[in-house]
Formats: structure tokens, C-alpha cells, sequence
């Protein structure tokens, strides 16, 4: 759907790297060898994202590294919207509403380094887990957002890595 209103899939592929996690930052080849894209496609739609104040870069060495602008007054709505078209909004409703004690939910993996691979890997930590739900919600949850989802279960919170979606503890 969203692929209607934004037509480069360079551009939508950059916003969701960007933009699904605000850690998240590269530089010009390394994109281009992520996309497998080239170098000139992938420079038009960084100036292109930067010039409108979406994209912020900074140099790093001898490589200029792009990365979300998290000031932008749209930055927390083009997370939003790219969050929903990954489908992470309705993953997160669906966990918190069945599956017991949740203490932290984490998205690891490509998605949260900004790589929409199609598939989700999903940390889900907590006391008394309803382990029976998840195999429900696994199939459910892949028909939703068209995507497969991996859950994996712990007892104890993690406290590094990956991208916090719910923390109980830290009021997220």
C-alpha cells in the first residue's frame, strides 16, 4: 500500500532503514551494497531526503554517514507510518493483549537493523508467558502484515540489543 504513494522503492527502502530504528545509519556504499543498487540511484534519493531536513549527515572518518533526523517535526509520524507498513503497530497490539506478563517485547534481527527481508524476529520476555497463544498468534500475525514472524521466549529481560518496542520496566 504504501508502495502507491511513495513510487521509488530506493526512497521507501531508505525510510524504512532509517526510520524503523533511529540507531540505524550507514554510508553511501554500504548501502548501495545492502540494495544492491547503484552508488548514483542511491546519492539522488539521500540528497533528496536530506535536503528536506528527513535525513541528517555527518562525517565519520572519510565517510559522510546518514542517519533519521529525529528532530524533524515528521520524524516520529514517517516512523509511524513505516512502522505500520512493516506492521510492527499491530505485532505489538497483538502480543501485549494475550500473551500474559510481557516485561519487554525487542525486535532483533534484520528488521531491526532496517532490512525488510520479510521476516520478523521478535524477543518477547516476561514471567508465566502463554506459550500455547504464540503458536495461535505466529500464524495469525504472518497472515496480518503478510511477513513471517519468528517469536523466541526468555524469563529474563535483555539489556542490550535489538530494538526495544515495550519495556515495562523503563515506561515504553
Amino acid at each position: 500500500m504504501l508502495e502507491s504513494l511513495i513510487t521509488s522503492k530506493t526512497r521507501l527502502r531508505l525510510l524504512v532503514k532509517f526510520f524503523v530504528n533511529s540507531k540505524n545509519h550507514s554510508h553511501l556504499r554500504g548501502l548501495a551494497e545492502e540494495f544492491g543498487e547503484s552508488t548514483n540511484a542511491i546519492r539522488k534519493e539521500l540528497n533528496n531526503l536530506t535536503s528536506a531536513g528527513i535525513l541528517v549527515k555527518h562525517s565519520d572518518k572519510n565517510k559522510i554517514e546518514y542517519q533519521a533526523n529525529v528532530k524533524h517535526p515528521f520524524y516520529v509520524n514517517i516512523r509511524d507510518i513505516i512502522r505500520k507498513y512493516l506492521g510492527i503497530d499491530m505485532l505489538l497490539e497483538q502480543i501485549l493483549e494475550r500473551m500474559g506478563d510481557v516485561e519487554q517485547v525487542v525486535l532483533t534481527g534484520d528488521i531491526a537493523r532496517g532490512s525488510d527481508t520479510g521476516t520478523i524476529d521478535v524477543l518477547v520476555t516476561g514471567a508465566n508467558l502463554n506459550d500455547e497463544y504464540i503458536l495461535h498468534l505466529t500464524a495469525r500475525i504472518e497472515q496480518l502484515i503478510e511477513r513471517k514472524v519468528i517469536f523466541t521466549l526468555a524469563t529474563s529481560r535483555i539489556s542490550s540489543g535489538g530494538l526495544v518496542l515495550f519495556d515495562r520496566e523503563a515506561g515504553i
